[in-house]
């Protein structure tokens, strides 16, 4: 009956209630005092019915205000975090109208309202869709070009934080640590040399050239060679664009090749001298006696053999050293012989070609021209149409020309080997491209008695399928330049760096001995969430794993007997988490494992910790249920039943949840990292009664 009257017939009927139960409470009152008053004093009972009419009210009072509670209050908060979730998310569910079916029309309104909000902004994602997608797609078109430039490329910010990197920087400084979006450099780069390039460019003009640099990893272990350039802003101080490329490599070869020369010179200067001695000595005295002479050719011969093995070893060396400067790129076989193809078929040179699907270690160019170079001069004598067959031989491959008519005279071949390759490679001739190879190339017969060239590659691998490669990591924000300088309690929420983790344990105890088997976490960089930065990582707990525990996240003893023990998977935690807000559920349940081991780490975890149980409180009240379920259920993020309850799978809800809850909190006038740890500190008695319901994990 009264869920069908209206919102404000039931208000009326709540303080109707309160008067007429009010005023008979009084009339009781008076009636028990009156006839008190037939047996005693007139004082003693007009205070006796006072005393309990005082005691009716509050008694009716409270009893009326908790129905108001469970029924308007209540139901009036869980339909403000209704719309407050659907204003700022994209949960698109009906409103629950159970929770307010005492609210008369307030329920279907505030649905009605938030199909509406669904409505418009479905609308305005399609108006704005196209501008979106064009962004998107320049965005796409530039990281897919940064992608392939064959350097390093990094964006840094004026605080030397990555905005941007390529494909190539992250294989450059990947073994120096952590790369990623808003990750200090300085943490992959000795700052010294970066620092002072900068300053450098700031002392210059705006249009001063590209600063070189030399650095290295902070371990000194890799040297790279680079060049900055200065990104300027006219609202900020200018960031810079820093392009590297191994030196370390090109360094060593040089150094080999410097220790060779500085061999030969100290391997032959004795014995040359020597030998020139004895001749002089031999040549200036021709009557001289037999015994004496005789010692004399000894020691000539012994120095021309130390002078023959010198020469011998060095080469070797020389050899071995050879085309390490030399730039060599894996080549497809038939792309060489489709490159020899169009280059002689505007000259009339026909070309048969075979190739066995090989990859090349080689200078890709050079080979080309040193093999058409031998194919024109083979065609001025061929009777019949040329072949050309690549195949695997070894550890490397044969490259072998065949024809019918006249072999090549070794001469001539000579001859042209002996000319410079191309204007791109200066004076380098035909001869060094194939000593820089470490190869040679000859002329003979072929198996079926036709005239050949053979041209040996020392390196060659098979030709695997290409598959499609996998989702590249967004490494870009261009937005990261606009973050102002300043402690982080002080900045935005969106515009922090998080790192969104969870573990599982061996139980719920670390202070009886349980352990984490299990850590994983996810990066949130400008409110975006990294899906190419995932840290997932099982844990030797040092302790035998409770089958309660296993039932719940499914690790057992096996699976982590070859995992590292939490000294080292924490320190890999450590540093994936370097400069970032740590977010977890619960969080104190999961920071109380790390910290017991920071000693075992070696490093203290000092970031701010934000808690999603108590961001859920300040968003929803504390009144409601704070669970990870529950928190997902009321925004609308499934957690799949096979994942939940692993680290991974808890980790990517939590983020979800936390991504989603950011929006609420800045409308409600939480706008800043200390804003957040200051309403959060309004409900940390609920972590309690969550730990109390949490799971090992």
């Amino acid at each position: 009956m009264f869920e069908k009257a209206s919102l404000r017939i039931r208000v009326f009927l709540f303080f109707a209630l309160i008067a007429l139960a009010g005023s008979a409470a009084i009339l009781a009152a008076l009636v028990l005092g009156w006839q008190r008053l037939q047996e005693a004093e007139g004082p003693s009972a007009f205070v006796v019915a006072g005393a309990l009419a005082c005691f009716a009210l509050i008694g009716l009072t409270a009893w009326v205000w908790l129905l108001f509670d469970e029924n308007v209050a209540k139901p009036v908060q869980a339909l403000a975090a209704a719309l407050r979730v659907r204003a700022h998310s994209d949960v698109e569910r009906a409103i629950d109208p159970k929770p307010a079916r005492y609210l008369g029309d307030l329920g279907p309104a505030c649905d009605a309202v938030a199909a509406n909000l669904a409505d418009t902004r479905s609308a305005l994602a399609k108006a704005v869709a196209r501008e979106t997608a064009r962004i998107a797609e320049e965005k796409t078109r530039i990281e897919m070009i940064l992608r392939d430039v064959p350097v390093g490329v990094m964006l840094c910010t004026a605080d030397h934080r990555i905005a941007l990197c390529n494909t190539q920087a992250v294989a450059l400084l990947r073994d120096a640590g952590e790369v990623g979006l808003d990750r200090p450099l300085f943490r992959l780069l000795r700052q010294e040399p970066i620092l002072h390039a900068r300053e450098r460019l700031l002392r210059a003009d705006v249009n001063a050239p590209a600063a070189a640099l030399l650095c290295t990893t902070p371990d000194g272990k890799r040297v790279l060679q680079g060049a900055m350039r200065l990104i300027w802003n006219d609202d900020a101080p200018p960031g810079y664009v820093l392009t590297l490329r191994e030196a370390t490599s090109d360094i060593a070869a040089h150094a080999a090749r410097e220790r060779l020369l500085h061999g030969i010179f100290e391997r032959t200067r004795r014995p040359a001298a020597n030998i020139s001695a004895t001749l002089h000595a031999l040549a200036a005295d021709p009557d001289l006696i037999l015994p004496a002479r005789a010692r004399l050719e000894d020691a000539l011969a012994g120095e021309a053999q130390a002078l023959a093995q010198a020469v011998t070893e060095l080469g070797a060396s020389a050899d071995a050293t050879a085309g390490s400067w030399w730039p060599m790129a894996d080549v497809a076989a038939s792309d060489l012989i489709d490159s020899l193809e169009a280059r002689l078929a505007d000259d009339g040179i026909g070309l048969t070609g075979q190739a066995e699907p090989l990859l090349l270690h080689c200078d890709g160019f050079a080979l080309v021209l040193v093999i058409e170079t031998a194919i024109r001069a083979a065609a001025e004598t061929a009777k019949t149409g040329l072949e050309l067959v690549i195949g695997k031989d070894g550890n490397g491959a044969m490259i072998e020309l065949t024809w019918t008519g006249e072999p090549l005279q070794v001469a001539r071949l000579e001859d042209l080997l002996c000319r410079p390759l191309a204007d791109g490679y200066g004076e380098q001739t035909g001869r060094d491209a194939l000593h820089s190879h470490g190869t040679d190339i000859w002329p003979g017969q072929s198996a079926d008695g036709r005239s050949s060239l053979r041209l040996p590659i020392l390196l060659a691998r098979a030709e695997v399928p290409s598959h499609p490669a996998p989702p590249r990591p967004a490494w870009c924000d261009f937005d990261l330049f606009a973050q102002p300088p300043g402690p982080l309690e002080n900045r935005l929420l969106p515009s922090l760096t998080y790192v969104v983790f969870d573990t599982e344990t061996t139980g719920l105890q670390p202070e009886k001995g349980d352990e984490i088997v299990q850590i994983a976490a996810l990066r949130i960089v400008n409110g975006q969430l990294q899906d190419g930065e995932i840290f997932d990582s099982l844990v030797h707990p040092g302790r035998p794993i409770p089958p309660s525990s296993t039932r719940i996240h499914g690790i057992d003893d096996t699976m982590v007997a070859e995992a590292p023990d939490i000294s080292e998977a924490g320190r890999r935690f450590h540093s994936f988490c370097q400069g970032a807000v740590l977010v977890a559920h619960n969080a104190p349940f999961d920071m109380s494992f790390l910290r017991r081991h920071e000693a075992a780490i070696g490093l203290p975890f000092e970031n701010p910790v934000l808690d999603t149980v108590l961001l859920s409180a300040i968003v929803f009240g504390q009144s409601d249920v704070h669970t990870l379920d529950a928190l997902a259920e009321r925004l609308g993020i499934e957690i799949p039943e096979q994942v939940r309850h692993t680290a991974i799978g808890d980790t990517r809800a939590t983020a979800d949840a936390f991504l989603k809850m950011l929006p609420m909190l800045e409308n409600m006038q939480i706008a800043t990292l200390a804003d957040a740890f200051q309403a959060s500190r309004k409900h940390k008695r609920l972590l309690t009664t969550v730990e109390s319901a949490t799971a090992p994990g």
